[in-house]
């Protein structure tokens, strides 16, 4: 017999706030988190706007010293991790550590220190450089730091799959617990990309949005769509086989009960246009939980405001759940967060979670021009209250990587 697995702590620092409950009441609100970025110079860049993290200094939740020798996305992934382990009230003295693990994904990891310490190199000699470029620079980090700070000795690692990474984080996880490898888990993604070089390359591959008007940039399923917005943060989940939670008097968020992964096989960059990588992996997760389409109410599309994906997307949904997809509620709440890469699996997870726990659907915020390509109920614009079961969240990355991540509200 499987063993269920439940959340029991959540974590985040993100473009719509430092916390969870922060966050989630402004996802609630419909509140956009996107605006001009701070943190380069964008005078002479076509990409003015992104959903940068807020009032952001490091020394406000990390000692100083330590947030010095981590790059920007391993500090949101400790503040986010710190928050969820706190959340969860784990108490290390009464865990076998071995049976604790971690993996936290990022899709790109520490490009900022990679772009600073090349700048360095350049003008002092590149045996001048940091010497913790390596260890600020490498994507596992996160995840090593993590285990370092909470004591976890059971596996820890860091899936790779660009956009999707954060979402095959908490599925590997999830099976680690069901499977019985692990009873703790730690789970998510960071990103932080906004930079001269991710701006700048992303820009480069015609993948952003070049717009200026904040209210006309992540438009997900809207037919004036044309590029994504990049975004930044982290969300970490503490997941943990039923029974053990139950023993220690958890407070239960919510349960995850299927998974799926698949590849395009199609395209380093493109999806499918098909989106037959998308209903593979959405099937799986269905049959994995040894549910049926018509049981899931609610799905955090991946929706990132491209033509290909939005399009390729619905097709996938259509494909996967049949006459069922018109009775789907799929909101993209990228038109919120903007596109957090690596680390967006990992918010939208915590925001499906608790949509599940309160009864309340996220809305796909600024949508003006329907796209009949785009016809299914994307909650357009404002949130709604309504009781659903089941739903599933998408992730899609570049090199084909599709997966998603079936959860279900938490009844006693």
């Amino acid at each position: 017999m499987k063993r269920r697995v439940v959340i029991t702590g959540l974590g985040s620092i993100n473009p719509l706030g430092h916390n969870i409950q922060e966050t989630w009441d402004n996802v609630k609100k419909g509140v956009c988190g996107i605006d001009r970025i701070t943190q380069i110079d964008t005078t002479d860049f076509q990409v003015k706007i992104a959903g940068e993290v807020k009032d952001y200094q490091p020394e406000n939740f990390l000692d100083k010293k330590e947030a010095k020798h981590m790059d920007r996305y391993t500090q949101f992934a400790m503040i986010a991790a710190e928050e969820a382990f706190a959340d969860s009230g784990i108490n290390m003295e009464q865990e076998d550590p071995v049976r604790c693990g971690t993996i936290v994904s990022a899709g790109i990891g520490g490009l900022k220190t990679i772009e600073s310490e090349h700048e360095r190199g350049m003008n002092r000699g590149f045996e001048k450089i940091s010497p913790f470029f390596i260890p600020m620079s490498i994507a596992n980090m996160a995840a090593g730091q993590i285990a370092i700070k909470t004591g976890f000795k059971g596996v820890c690692t860091c899936v790779v799959t660009a956009c999707a990474s954060g979402n095959n984080a908490i599925g590997e996880s999830f099976h680690s617990i069901r499977d019985g490898y692990t009873d703790v888990m730690l789970c998510g993604g960071a990103e932080a990309c906004i930079c001269n070089m991710g701006v700048g390359g992303f820009t480069a591959m015609k993948a952003l949005n070049t717009t200026e008007d904040v209210s006309r940039a992540s438009i997900p399923f809207d037919k004036e769509r044309n590029g994504f917005v990049m975004g930044e943060g982290a969300a970490i989940l503490i997941l943990e086989e039923l029974e053990h939670a139950k023993k220690r008097g958890a407070k239960i968020y919510g349960e995850i009960i299927g998974y799926g992964a698949s590849c395009d096989a199609y395209h380093i960059t493109a999806p499918d246009p098909t989106g037959a990588g998308g209903t593979a992996c959405m099937t799986l997760a269905m049959k994995d939980a040894g549910v049926k389409p018509e049981q899931v109410g609610y799905i955090n599309a991946h929706g990132t405001s491209t033509h290909l994906n939005d399009a390729g997307e619905t097709k996938a949904i259509k494909a996967a759940f049949g006459d069922h997809a018109y009775k789907l509620m799929v909101s993209s709440t990228k038109s919120m967060t903007g596109h957090l890469l690596g680390a967006s699996g990992a918010i939208e997870a915590v925001i499906t979670t608790l949509a599940l726990r309160d009864g309340f659907i996220p809305a796909t915020i600024h949508y003006q021009v329907p796209d009949e390509e785009c016809d299914l109920d994307i909650v357009p614009n404002q949130g709604r209250e309504c009781q659903v079961e089941m739903a599933l969240s998408n992730s899609l990355g570049f090199g084909g990587h599709n997966a998603s991540l079936l959860f279900k509200k938490w009844e006693e």
